[in-house]
C-alpha cells in the first residue's frame, strides 16, 4: 500500500494531478483545497496517500496534512459517504470549520458541500459528534487525544472542560472547544475567560 508519495507535479484538473515520482507517473484524486494549494507545475509537493482497492481499480487520494487525510477516514465511516462526497466536504469546509460545525451540530453549514443534504449533514452531525474533537485537537497541534487532554494542556483549560461538563454539556463538545479557544487566548489564559469563552463558541 502506498503511504506517502513525493514528487513534481505534473498536470492538475479539476478532480486531481499526475504526480511525477522518478518518471513514474501516479494519478493521484483530491480535494479541491488541497489541489489550490499545490505548487506550480514542475515543482515538488510530498502528499499523504490514501490508498482504495476495489475489485475494478485501484485509486490514490492525496493530501497535504494528516488532519485532512484523517478527516477523509473518519467522513467515509458515515453510511451514505463515500470518497466523492468526503473530498467535497473538504474542499467546501476547513478541517477546523467541520469540526466546529459538528461540535455545534450546524447541519446548515454542513449542507453547503456538494452531494450533502439535510439528511445526510444530520446523521454526520450525529454519528461523529463523539469522534470529531480528538481531530479537532491534532489539528490545533495538541499532541494527545481529548481523552488525555489533562497531561496536555493547560491546567486552566482543563479546568475549563470540567467547569463546562458541569454546566451539562458533554465533555467531548467541550473538550473541542476549549481546545479551539486556548490557541486564542494563549498558554496565560485563565480559567474563567476560558469558561466565558467556551459559552459562546458553544451557545452560537
Amino acid at each position: 500500500m502506498i503511504g506517502k508519495l513525493k514528487g513534481a507535479v505534473d498536470s492538475v484538473n479539476e478532480e486531481g494531478l499526475i504526480l511525477d515520482v522518478n518518471g513514474v507517473g501516479y494519478l493521484v484524486t483530491a480535494s479541491t483545497r488541497t489541489l489550490r494549494a499545490l505548487p506550480p507545475v514542475g515543482q515538488t509537493v510530498e502528499l499523504l496517500i490514501e490508498t482504495q482497492v476495489r475489485e475494478d481499480a485501484i485509486r490514490l487520494f492525496g493530501f497535504l496534512t494528516s488532519v485532512e487525510r484523517d478527516w477523509f477516514q473518519l467522513l467515509q465511516s458515515v453510511q451514505g459517504v463515500g470518497a466523492k462526497v468526503a473530498l467535497g466536504v473538504l474542499g467546501t469546509l476547513t478541517p477546523e470549520s467541520l469540526s466546529a460545525a459538528i461540535a455545534r451540530q450546524d447541519k446548515g453549514m454542513i449542507t453547503r458541500a456538494p452531494g450533502v443534504g439535510a439528511k445526510l449533514a444530520a446523521r454526520l452531525v450525529l454519528e461523529l459528534k463523539d469522534k470529531a474533537p480528538a481531530l479537532a485537537v491534532a489539528e490545533l497541534g495538541v499532541p494527545d487525544a481529548v481523552g488525555d487532554l489533562s497531561s496536555k494542556l493547560p491546567q486552566a483549560a482543563e479546568d475549563a472542560i470540567l467547569a463546562l461538563v458541569g454546566l451539562g454539556y458533554a465533555r467531548a463538545q467541550a473538550s473541542a472547544a476549549v481546545a479551539r479557544i486556548s490557541t486564542q487566548f494563549g498558554a496565560d489564559a485563565q480559567t474563567a475567560a476560558l469558561v466565558r469563552a467556551g459559552l459562546r463558541e458553544l451557545t452560537q
